[in-house]
């Protein structure tokens, strides 16, 4: 028959945070050691793909390692990725270039009522 092993910690239960591997040690014996849980990878606010250039650990452990390994050099650098930032800046660009000609229809639509309000005021 199988040798039963028991966990080594003081939680019984078969849960995410107690997962344990089996091992045989030297002499022969079997026992448990607990594993800990896989970190999953850093992903984009927006689009929800995995930020590259990022250190795959679990939360705590960010705070231990230096900031190189928290972000990318580029603006939204570890918070939002490449293409998200290049459409964040697409789009800024378009809604300033749509307020300026937005404006310079008006001047136009201004200038010409004057133009139309002097020539009836004119006869």
């Amino acid at each position: 028959m199988a040798q039963r092993i028991t966990y080594r910690r003081r939680n019984p239960y078969n849960t995410r945070s107690n997962k344990i591997k089996v091992v045989k040690t030297p002499g022969g014996k079997l026992v448990a050691q607990h594993v800990k849980k896989i970190a999953s990878r850093v992903k984009c606010g927006d689009c929800g793909s995995a930020l590259a250039g990022i250190a795959t650990l679990r939360p705590r452990q960010y705070a231990n390692i230096s900031k190189t390994h928290k972000t990318v050099q580029r603006a939204y650098g570890g918070s939002r990725c490449a293409n998200c930032v290049k459409e964040r800046i697409v789009r800024a660009f378009l809604i300033e270039e749509q307020k300026i000609v937005k404006r310079v229809l008006k001047e136009q639509e201004d200038k010409e009522k004057k133009a139309s309000t002097k020539k009836t005021s004119k006869k």
